[in-house]
């Protein structure tokens, strides 16, 4: 195993870790028996995510991304 593949697979290791955390520590958006009524609020709802529930999207969004190409990048390094 090469040196480039230790740095990818240990990016591509912190960068799911990353995103586990981020995932789990954000808030539901749909919760109790509201939800099967249609009584929660709906993806295009009014109030979007804002503060921390903005910023854990935004790291989830980008640790996604670097996951897919670190992973692809694996694949071809083989």
């Amino acid at each position: 195993m090469s040196a480039v593949q230790w740095v990818v697979g240990i990016s591509l290791l912190v960068s799911a870790l990353v995103m586990i955390v981020t995932v789990l520590m954000q808030s539901g958006a749909r919760t109790g028996l509201g939800a099967i009524s249609g009584a929660a609020e709906t993806f295009f709802g009014k109030s979007k995510a804002k503060g921390m529930d903005a910023k854990l999207a935004l790291i989830t969004k980008i640790c996604t991304g670097l996951f897919v190409a670190l992973s692809l990048v694996m694949m071809l390094l083989g």
